[in-house]
């Protein structure tokens, strides 16, 4: 899986020295933008990545760019914010408007090599649990109204004669949809089913 790195900074021998760095990992696409602005020309139409957006920049400057980001920071782009030494302000402003992490200039190579594959495993654990979501949410909306609502039942805490009574069927007719509703939730017992309600929203949190 190839991973996008987005680097920001207008400073074209830093541009120059970090795409090199970057570029010595295989599983990495590095793209380079010489200000906020053509940047935020692009972003869009981007995929997903970590964006390594330097603060101090002509045009919008980096917290300008995380700003007018907003909502699609950290949903699309975990922005590590560089910045200059001792500039704490900016970095709390940075931290405070979504982004993953900061680094001060002069930094290590091993420090920012370590803080991006940080950001890229919180995206990879993002992603896992959405896809994880999404699976619940489809296999709930597989049951039928009946079923749902004898999940519902379960989830409340109910026995199956009260869900019985409350839906105006039999005690074994419960049964038949307890056990179909797990069938089709891929579940074998009711931890699992609720454990399924719970990814899916059906349980507030």
């Amino acid at each position: 899986m190839i991973r996008n790195i987005y680097l920001v900074d207008d400073d074209d021998a830093v541009r120059a020295s970090l795409h090199g760095l970057l570029s010595l990992r295989s599983d990495v696409a590095v793209r380079n933008f010489r200000s906020g602005d053509q940047f935020m020309e692009r972003a869009a139409e981007l995929e997903p990545g970590v964006l390594l957006l330097d603060f101090h920049m002509p045009g919008k400057n980096g917290l300008e760019v995380l700003q007018e980001l907003g909502p699609q920071s950290p949903a699309r782009f975990l922005v590590i914010m560089l910045t200059g030494e001792g500039n704490i302000d900016i970095a709390v402003r940075a931290m405070k408007a979504g982004a993953f992490d900061f680094l001060e200039k002069p930094y290590k190579p091993e420090a920012l090599l370590e803080t991006i594959d940080n950001a890229f495993a919180r995206m990879e654990h993002a992603s896992a649990g959405s896809a994880q979501v999404e699976t619940a949410r489809a296999r709930v909306e597989a049951l039928s109204p009946r079923e749902r609502d004898v999940l519902t039942g379960l989830i409340e805490g109910r026995s199956n004669k009260i869900i019985a009574y409350d839906l105006s069927i039999s005690p074994r007719t419960v049964e038949i949809y307890r056990a179909n509703l797990m069938t089709k939730m891929g579940v074998r017992s009711l931890s699992e089913a609720l454990r399924v309600a719970f990814a899916a929203g059906l349980i507030p949190a």
